[in-house]
Parts: C-alpha cells; structure tokens; sequence
C-alpha cells in the first residue's frame, strides 16, 4: 500500500481556533521576509523586547560572574531535582517577598525555563477544571496566552484595556464576560504592549473584582520594577489576602538575558485555595515531567539575586526612560500616527495607526510587510496583540538605533501619505 493512500487513525488539526496563526514570532518571521536584501543598512528591531544585542544594554558583571562560578565548580553538570535546586526556589522567594508584606516559602515556587513555561504550566494546570474551562484575557495583550490556552483545550475571552484611563482594566467588562466557568484572570503589569504601570489602588480593585467572582488571577509579572515614570511597581501577590494569585516572572528582562531562560511561577494562597481546589498539585505535577532551567543557571540564581547592585538597575531604567521619551515624542511627529499615553514601564508603547490617509496601505499588517520592505524597520502589527490597526513599538534599543528607526518610520509615512509627492 502507498503511504499517500493510508488511512491515518490521526486526524488532523481543527482549524477552528486561529489563535496559532497569530503568534508574534510567526508574524515577525512573515515580516523579515520583506527586507529587501540589497539594503545594506542595518535593520532596525523594533519588534521584539531583546536590548541584549546591543552593548549599552550589557546584562551586570555580577550576574556573569555567578554564571561563571557555577560552571568553574563542576558541582552543576548533573540533572536537577524535578522542581529545580532548593537553593535557587529559596532564593527567587526571598527576592520576591522584599516586595511583599509577608514572606514567601521556597515551597511556593516553581522554576521555570523563561516566562513562557510559566504561562504553559499554569494553563495546562486549569485544563483539568472540566468542559467550558475559560480564562479572561487583557485586550491589547500578549498572544501567547492565546496560543497556550488552544493547545490546553481552554476558551479564552478578552476585555478591554482602556487608553483613556491609562490602560486600566475594563473591570465592567471583566464582570460581563465572565460566568460559571471562568476560571482565572490574566492581567499583565508592568503592560505589554501598553507600557502602563498599575497604581495600588487599580489593583487592589482588580483582586476584589476576581474575589467577586471567584476566580483566581494569574499576574504576569515579567517586567517587574522596570519603570520609569510616576507608579511605582506594586505586586499582585499583596492583595493574596483577597484573591489567590499566581505570579508569573523570570530574570530575562531586568537582568537583560532573555537566553538564560530562567523563570518562576509563584503561588501566593494564604488560605491555601489553589491546594484545597487542586491546582498546586496539577502545577506540580507538570513541573515534574518538563524541562527545568539548567542546573548551573538555577546554582548561579542565588548570587546573581544577591550580588546585583542597585546602581545596575537604575541605569537600564535611566536608559529606557530616555527611550521611551524619544520613542514617545518620535512617534507623535507623524501624521498617521497617535499615541494615547508616554509608556511608564516595560519596553514597550502601543500607537494607533490611521491608514485612512495612506496610500495603497489597507491595514496594519502591510504597513508593516511595506516597512520592512522599504525602509528596514521591524514592528509589530496591532492586530496580533488584539487590537487592529494599531502598532506595538519595543523602544529597548540603543539610543542611536532608535532615533534612525523612527526617521525611516517617519519617512516611510511622509512617502505614503495620500496626495505626496514624495
């Protein structure tokens, strides 16, 4: 028999969730197939949140140096433990609860291989809460909730975040989409892609509105006290007395090192809700048959948390304030773009793009593949992170790159706009 006429007992892929389809790396990818490859200037990244290529974002020595340590000792060649070192669950429990009115046990945390497991692991824990299972998720946001959640079997539904209060939640919103089986709230803070940063007060009325409903809030704090502007960074996990909270985090953008790929997944349940319902044991079960961080990045972990000075911080969040501003005031020059808000954290401002007054553009998408195509900027199209025709822009470049991304994008705009003689 031919292999083209067996009958396969797999089937194949229900096409009835795009959400795959929507990925930033996908879309990134379709994107950089449009760089002319005779333009031999250099292509300007303002997609991904990755500073680490350029030099003035080198992460600290003190985090190298513990990185070197570990390895010189030849004491972390050896598989982990299942949950990852003791030492290093310790350690990221400290670390957190400096920020907390309360103290964590080593026993709340979970290690991750970056963020992105963390957000795995927790979806795939909520897939056992039976048919119907569906999380709330931020509109603008991160897509790959979206994508975890479709492999998970889990139905996602957004609310809004709102630009005329700063990005807030749409907490009518939330109350509205949510019913009988709705198991958790996502919320991202510091924002991606919004850039906004939550007062204590906005948060302490998102916890009361999940305890309202009864549902867990997974908090997703990958940007964590990278912020710049009026809010200071306030952690979910103090409002656990409220709510259970999960807490998402890793070191990959503080510390500047996306590729170490180490994460957490915290579990803040004073009243020990997350245990009685299940989803502890499920987080660890899972944890126990998926890949750890490496062990001499987990054995490096203490001393990279302790050893990193302060002085260290506040230089990259100088760097990124002053990005930001040129980001801000860079975009804000060009006639088909406007943006709500001046970012105040993370790496990261969203801009609404008026197409109305571009010539042969039709939407988001294109005016990104042309882009690229044109002038060698990377940006990411509004419509992956939910909203359409809007932008999402990474300022978390060297400064020089930055101000010549945006006089391409400028000039870009000025070629297109209907009736330009350019």
């Amino acid at each position: 028999m031919e292999i083209a006429s067996t009958k396969w007992r797999f089937q194949g892929i229900s096409e009835s969730n795009n959400s795959i389809n929507l990925s930033i790396y996908s879309a990134l990818d379709k994107i950089r197939l449009s760089l002319d490859k005779d333009d031999q200037r250099l292509v300007i990244p303002l997609g991904y949140a990755d500073p680490s290529t350029f030099p003035s974002y080198h992460t600290d020595s003190a985090a190298e140096d513990a990185i070197a340590d570990a390895v010189r000792s030849a004491k972390f060649n050896s598989y982990s433990p299942s949950l990852g070192l003791p030492q290093a669950r310790r350690a990221v429990a400290d670390y957190l609860s400096r920020d907390l009115p309360y103290s964590l046990s080593a026993d709340d945390v979970y290690l991750t291989a970056g963020c992105v497991q963390g957000i795995q692991t927790v979806l795939t824990a909520l897939s056992f809460s039976g048919p119907g299972a569906n999380v709330l998720l931020p509109r603008p946001g991160f897509p790959i909730y979206e994508n975890r959640a479709d492999f998970a079997h889990i139905e996602t539904r957004h609310f809004d975040l709102l630009p005329e209060k700063d990005w807030e939640v749409d907490l009518d919103a939330v109350e509205t989409i949510a019913d009988e089986r709705t198991v958790a709230l996502v919320i991202i803070n510091p924002g991606n892609p919004c850039g906004s940063v939550y007062t204590r007060g906005h948060l302490q009325k998102i916890a009361e509105t999940a305890r309202k409903l009864g549902v867990m809030i997974i908090s997703d704090e990958v940007y964590a006290n990278i912020t710049f502007g009026r809010n200071p960074f306030v952690p979910m996990g103090a409002f656990s007395s409220i709510v259970p909270v999960i807490t998402l985090g890793s070191i990959s953008k503080r510390w500047v090192v996306p590729g170490w790929r180490f994460g957490w997944l915290v579990t803040h349940d004073p009243y020990c809700i997350l245990h009685q319902t299940g989803i502890v044991e499920r987080i660890r079960s899972y944890i126990t048959f998926t890949m750890v961080p490496a062990t001499f990045v987990q054995a490096a972990i203490p001393q990279i948390l302790e050893t990193t000075k302060e002085d260290f911080f506040s230089r990259i969040n100088s760097m990124l304030r002053e990005a930001a501003d040129t980001c801000y005031e860079g975009v804000n020059e060009i006639p088909c773009i406007s943006c709500h808000k001046k970012p105040e954290g993370s790496m990261f401002l969203i801009v609404k793009l008026d197409v109305s007054i571009l010539e042969g553009i039709e939407d988001d998408y294109e005016f990104c593949v042309q882009l690229a195509k044109e002038e060698s900027v990377i940006i990411v199209p509004g419509a992956v992170v939910g909203l359409k025709n809007w932008l999402r822009i990474s300022f978390a470049i060297d400064i020089a790159a930055l101000r010549d991304g945006l006089r391409r994008l400028k000039v870009f705009c000025q070629r297109h706009i209907k009736g330009s003689q350019a």
